[in-house]
């Protein structure tokens, strides 16, 4: 966890861009990330220094002899306005004509804009970064996703973040192994890819240490895509702090362009795309339109992903609950396929309050297998309640931080009322065992596959629930009137006799 002295450092700098005139929560963002490389590169550089004084030669030097004084090491000493003037003309050309790397870094660097304001603003920044023990892949992430936090919370760029433990409720039980290769087509900060390759870290730790899937790790198992350049630098980076090397993340806009020589590619696809949108037929890959003609997003969305899958491989994704019962031909045809043509797995319906205070809109998670022959059978459903925060627009914990998100244990029934989570992933694996004999009038249950399709496959939770009926003792309506004319003589008599009655 990021301490309270470095969360007060950043509140310090981010207070600092607003005074300085920056107040768009990304552009802060932005700038740190451009500096978080900078100083990137040059741990790298020493690195291949002590490789060099061991007699191995470095062959691509990213800071050459006439350029050490781009060194994030040489000019973090310099006096305010040297540095500033040293980062602004020397340091960020460098970065957009960087070569050097052949990585997602540089490619996104290309069009890198330095405005910070002044020297001191800069000076108090790099500050703040030298005096955080970057080497520590823990410290450098728990930094970043404080920050990315702090543009959730300033509101207009919420959308681009899915809170965090929802994010690793659906890793967890989605299982990611180190052969996987993971898939987020509308990735923004790439929050999905990161608590990936967190749990992979954490669970395959042993099977990383092989050089194959070490390399698979950081050259090829994370692939997102996001058509708006800012969020890819910002997702780069992400991983980067995270500890993988070199994602795969490109500028795509997924619902546009064909998925040709994307197709049947991914294991596993973790995604909360933009729903509530619509596009034009002339905008949108004529090879999603083949399969689902719609103009909605969230629908287009579920398509790509199914194109994007290759048999066997599994999705998570967040939709809105009017892909679970829509009655236009799109929506029902699209329930259709997951049912029949792959294999519905799972449907968690989630609490209307998880994304406020930017929406209020009802979601649900689909689990899903391509399968393109079949399959389904039972599907599972599970009605969260409570994710562990209030469900209005302050989003308050309820409970201490050891007993929130997915993997929190031993909690009460009553903790159980506040964090439905942890519960959700228990039954979730036991969904093929006892989880098949529960009552539909409980919190999670599974319904047959004809039970749905006699539905004309709508997948809303409440369609196949059962709600326990209070037994109601009735009297007869002469006994009723009786204790009518009682009552009346009671009130007739005074108040002792009342008294007496009622008690």
């Amino acid at each position: 966890m990021i301490t309270g002295e470095l969360k007060s450092k950043v509140d310090r700098v981010w207070d600092a861009f607003w005074s300085g005139g920056i107040s768009n929560p990304l552009e802060v963002m932005e700038q740190i990330t451009y500096l978080l490389f900078i100083r990137r590169l040059d741990e790298l550089q020493t690195a291949k220094d002590r490789m060099v004084r061991r007699g191995i030669p470095d062959t691509s030097p990213f800071f050459g002899a006439g350029q050490q004084d781009l060194r994030w090491k040489t000019f973090k000493d310099a006096e305010p306005a040297q540095m500033y003037r040293t980062v602004a003309d020397k340091v960020f050309p460098y970065l957009r004509a960087l070569g050097g790397e052949d990585s997602t870094y540089s490619h996104h660097m290309k069009d890198a804009r330095f405005t910070i304001p002044t020297p001191n603003l800069l000076a108090k920044v790099v500050l703040l970064l030298e005096g955080i023990p970057m080497q520590d892949k823990d410290t450098k992430g728990d930094l970043y996703e404080y920050m990315l936090g702090k543009i959730a919370s300033a509101g207009q760029n919420g959308q681009f973040r899915t809170p965090r433990h929802i994010i690793q409720l659906m890793v967890e039980m989605t299982a990611p192994n180190p052969r996987d290769e993971i898939c987020d087509p509308a990735c923004g900060t790439a929050g999905f890819l990161v608590n990936a390759s967190e749990y992979v870290q954490r669970v395959h730790k042993d099977d990383l240490i092989e050089a194959d899937n070490q390399h698979h790790f950081n050259n090829s198992m994370f692939h997102g895509f996001d058509f708006d350049s800012t969020m890819l630098r910002i997702g780069s980076m992400n991983m980067l702090q995270h500890g993988v090397e070199s994602p795969d993340i490109r500028h795509r806009d997924s619902l546009s362009q064909s998925a040709g020589e994307e197709s049947d590619r991914y294991s596993l696809i973790l995604a909360n795309p933009p729903f509530a949108g619509s596009l034009d037929y002339e905008t949108t890959s004529s090879d999603l339109l083949k399969v689902v003609k719609t103009k909605k997003t969230e629908l287009l969305f579920l398509t790509l992903f199914l194109k994007l899958l290759k048999p066997g491989g599994r999705a998570a994704v967040i939709v809105p609950d009017g892909v679970l019962f829509g009655t236009t031909k799109a929506h029902k045809e699209l329930r259709r396929m997951l049912v029949e043509g792959q294999k519905l797995d799972a449907v968690v319906k989630l609490p209307s309050g998880v994304f406020k205070p930017y929406a209020g809109v009802s979601t649900a998670i689909l689990f899903f297998t391509k399968t393109d022959s079949g399959g389904t059978d039972d599907v599972w459903f599970y009605d969260v309640r409570a994710d562990g925060f209030s469900l209005d627009d302050k989003r308050t914990p309820l409970l201490a931080e050891e007993h929130l998100g997915a993997r929190a244990t031993d909690l009460t029934a009553e903790q159980h009322t506040k964090n439905n989570l942890p519960d959700v992933l228990a039954r979730w694996r036991r969904r093929t065992a006892d989880e098949r004999t529960r009552a539909r009038t409980e919190q999670s249950f599974c319904v047959p596959k004809s039970d749905i399709t006699a539905q004309e496959y709508d997948l809303s939770l409440n369609r196949y629930k059962e709600i326990v009926q209070k037994e109601v003792v009735t009297r007869p309506p002469l006994e009723i009137l009786d204790d009518l004319e009682r009552l009346d003589k009671a009130i007739e008599a005074g108040s002792a006799e009342l008294k007496e009655m009622l008690a």
